[in-house]
């Protein structure tokens, strides 16, 4: 079984890197045949961020203010340990919600 390289002494290490220590490390490359091609695809597929269930995603929106109010936003989030984005969205969720009790 191949030594992982955190284990190795640096003698180890520097023939087991040789290749890499050439300008051009690996010149064996070649077109993928029709196998690897489809397991390439299948695989790469896979990569990337997980999926989001319709109840957690989210939508950007860009909105406008004074600065002095965007500066008093952001140091009302720091404090209470949110971000600007949830401080907005749990204000905007109260009203809403207080909105839709009066009515």
């Amino acid at each position: 079984m191949k030594k992982s390289y955190t284990q190795m002494t640096a003698a180890e290490l520097a023939h087991a890197t040789r290749e890499f220590d050439r300008p051009n490390p690996r010149n064996d490359f070649r077109p993928m045949t029709r196998p690897e091609r489809k397991d390439w695809k299948r695989i790469a597929k896979r990569n990337g961020r997980p999926r989001k269930r319709p109840e957690e995603k989210v939508a950007r929106v860009l909105i406008s203010m004074r600065p002095e109010l965007l500066a008093a936003a952001h140091r009302l989030a720091r404090r209470s340990g949110n971000t600007l984005s949830g401080l907005i969205a749990d204000y905007l969720s109260a009203a809403v919600t207080k909105k839709r009790r009066s009515a």
